[in-house]
């Protein structure tokens, strides 16, 4: 029988060539195996299992689902985002070098500085949408990092033509995905070798539970990571598995949804006296955008801005309310997040100025509501911090 391939949207509920739901009495919802250790009939017998730091069911089933979503050979689901960064960053050894865009996550960069950097491995920060990478590199040269588009500054590489540069180079293209997820972007395609994903973020989408996870086109990069995650046991936990694999199933709708938003409040945004700048790929005076409609089925729905100051920023802030300051993104909740005090935190003043990550800078994660109401929102929290001004 020949298997017809199915739009993403399909993919996210259901996976391709699974038909063992019969196998778990006919449960649509896949069954949470929550059980530590497996039984074995005999001397080398085994169900497949054997230890579930090496592998669940549950877990499997996700890592297959994420692996389809993203057209890789293997996905690896782990405890949360920087576990899974943290056990790439065990494919490397002391003396290698990696070239890293300077707009990442600040947790990523908070790991690369204080933990990679101790155990030998060196880093060169440079703007890879822009910048010449080839004259970074060394002899011991091994991998490119990126985000794109970058948390929080939304710059856009092209993926593909940096593929070209780092195979000719015999280096590795490692591509964090999370603001898009596989259903807007599929790196690999694209000439990625692996993909990084928060899965806390639009794979979980309700902000209910932490998870990370890897995924490859080539099976030597599987192989050690496989070997790397049964060390360390940084592998998601049964139940958590389960809480991915339910929010997947709500990906292209949420996408959908939480993108269309986006384009409303950008469009809002534009319009208002106290914001200077809104940085929106979707926008066409985004310098990224052409780019992003050549690689992605979409912009997605994270939003970055500046307002006229570090008072007012805060001000906003403080009277949002159906709108909800928190670190995180990617959730059915519109979250509005202040980067130098949260997700940037940690990162050195100097890289922070150069990004543009200032104290006017705000990073909106927008979510499912009705538009209407989140600019009611932004709207009244505006009036009120134009009033702590004029105080």
């Amino acid at each position: 029988m020949i298997e017809m391939t199915r739009n993403i949207s399909t993919k996210c509920i259901h996976l391709e060539g699974d038909k063992g739901s019969m196998k778990h009495y006919g449960a649509i919802s896949y069954p949470i195996y929550q059980t530590a250790t497996y039984a074995h009939s005999s001397v080398g017998q085994s169900t497949g299992y054997d230890y579930s730091r090496l592998q669940n069911p549950t877990r499997e089933q996700l890592e297959k689902t994420v692996e389809s979503l993203e057209d890789g050979i293997d996905a690896l689901a782990f405890s949360t985002g920087m576990a899974a960064i943290a056990t790439l960053m065990e494919l490397f050894k002391p003396g290698d070098h990696l070239i890293v865009d300077s707009d990442l996550y600040g947790g990523s960069i908070r790991l690369f500085d204080n933990i990679s950097k101790k155990n030998g491995i060196t880093f060169t920060y440079i703007d890879c949408y822009m910048e010449d990478i080839t004259t970074y590199i060394n002899n011991n040269t091994k991998a490119v990092y990126i985000e794109t588009p970058s948390n929080p500054m939304m710059n856009v590489t092209d993926i593909k033509a940096l593929s070209l540069i780092t195979k000719a180079n015999s280096l590795l293209l490692i591509v964090d995905n999370t603001f898009l997820s596989p259903y807007f972007q599929n790196p690999l395609k694209l000439g990625a070798d692996v993909v990084v994903h928060s899965g806390t973020k639009y794979l979980g989408g309700h902000n209910d539970t932490l998870a990370g996870f890897l995924v490859t086109s080539r099976i030597d990069i599987s192989e050690k990571l496989r070997f790397i995650l049964k060390t360390t046991g940084a592998g998601l936990s049964p139940f958590d598995s389960w809480l991915i694999l339910r929010g997947i199933k709500t990906l292209a709708v949420r996408m959908d949804k939480a993108q269309e938003n986006a384009f409303k409040i950008v469009e809002w945004l534009s319009k208002q006296k106290d914001v200077i700048k809104v940085i929106y790929p979707g926008n066409p005076i985004h310098p990224g955008h052409e780019i992003m409609k050549k690689q992605s089925r979409g912009f997605g729905a994270m939003i970055t801005f500046e307002v006229i100051g570090r008072e007012f920023a805060q001000a906003v802030l403080k009277n949002v309310k159906l709108i909800l300051f928190a670190e995180s993104l990617g959730g059915v909740e519109t979250l509005i997040t202040y980067p130098v005090t949260q997700t940037h935190a940690d990162v050195s003043e100097r890289i922070l100025k150069k990004n543009g990550i200032t104290e006017s800078v705000l990073r909106l994660s927008v979510g499912i509501e009705e538009a209407g109401d989140i600019i009611d929102d932004l709207e009244e929290a505006f009036t009120r911090a134009k009033e702590v001004i004029l105080c």
